[in-house]
């Protein structure tokens, strides 16, 4: 295992100013997405559409990875060129998305583990012959009475690190996702609690795995009230509830978090995402603070795309303007007036 290698390439990818592309939708999810603009989802329009986020011109000032799906890994664009050149042309990680979902948990049906451990060690090396050079898994933990439970967090806890060993020891930087889910009703304390608890776990099962902290990224929830909640929390807290839970669970030595933008508007996200780093920058947080965002990246362009050829530029000029948005706010300079500034096309 060459941890050089792996703590430089974790490094690259949390470059300030810069954060991850998360295009690694399902093929259910990008049918719903694409269900919702009336386009049917072809292999052809799936291509067309990544292949014209990842050739936006400028857009690579401010990603420095894309997570790609198993389809897409093995894909041309449409002159022929393999995707992975595509992004690696532009100095671009390609990365992959590894898990195969999720399932009920035996014993507890109202919680989730995710599956992908068997046979994973011969997919990471046919990942790397491809071309990738980190990974992502996820685990959900669904929040209610009595939920997450401590055997769904050990659980899926456990999947997580031998996840990331199986990565390092492949060559490639783990992304570890643990994902307090946002849906429900629940306080912004709530989700404190049931974060600490999940990411104090995780640490340990990485640490019990033998997995090298400096060779790995972090993707977790913000710490955030529940999206039915009565009372949400302001970004100002959101920033300082987040830290704070991550200056108790998370060692120094791992380089950076990028964060999942969590079914959370544009617009709330990414304010989200700047109150973090303000906060964080105040207190002098060790670790680079920065976005690994799908829907919060994706949902202007594909909106304005809407399957069309004809709308591409002014889709492109709406992922860039998102992209954009989203790099001012890792480094703590957005503002919400930044959102009514015009898109360039």
């Amino acid at each position: 295992m060459d941890i050089a290698k792996l703590a430089s390439t974790a490094q690259a990818l949390v470059t300030p100013g810069k954060g991850i592309l998360a295009a690694d939708e399902s093929s259910g999810t990008i049918k719903r997405r694409f269900d919702s603009i009336n386009t049917e989802s072809t292999d052809d329009k799936r291509r067309d559409y990544r292949e014209m986020l990842f050739r936006t011109d400028g857009v690579d000032a401010f990603i420095s990875g894309v997570i790609l799906y198993d389809e897409t890994i093995r894909q041309d664009a449409a002159d022929g060129t393999p995707m992975v050149k595509v992004l690696s042309d532009r100095a671009i990680i390609p990365g992959i998305k590894v898990d195969k979902g999720t399932q009920p948990l035996a014993g507890s049906p109202n919680e989730l583990v995710t599956e992908g451990l068997d046979g994973l060690a011969a997919r990471l090396d046919e990942y790397v012959s491809l071309g990738a050079g980190f990974a992502k898994w996820r685990a959900l933990f669904n929040v209610s009475e009595g939920t997450p439970s401590a055997n769904c967090i050990e659980v899926n806890a456990h999947a997580l690190a031998r996840y990331a060993a199986l990565c390092q020891q492949a060559g490639l930087v783990p992304i570890v996702e643990p994902e307090v889910f946002m849906e429900g009703g629940h306080s912004i304390e709530t989700c404190y609690a049931a974060t600490k608890a999940t990411l104090l776990e995780v640490f340990a099962q990485l640490e019990r795995q033998g997995v090298a902290l400096e060779g790995m990224l972090l993707k977790p929830n913000m710490v955030v009230s529940a999206s039915s909640a009565s009372n949400r929390a302001s970004a100002e807290t959101v920033g300082a509830m987040t830290v704070d839970c991550f200056k108790r669970t998370i060692p120094a030595a791992m380089p950076g978090i990028v964060f999942l933008s969590g079914g959370q508007g544009d617009d709330e996200a990414t304010a989200n995402l700047n109150a973090i780093n303000v906060e964080a920058s105040r207190v002098g947080a060790p670790w680079t603070i920065s976005y690994s965002f799908g829907r919060g990246l994706q949902a202007a362009p594909l909106k304005a795309w809407l399957g069309k050829v004809e709308n591409v530029p002014a889709a492109q000029a709406a992922f860039h303007h998102r992209a954009s948005l989203t790099s001012a706010a890792q480094q703590g300079k957005y503002s919400p007036d930044m959102e009514k500034q015009s898109a360039r096309v």
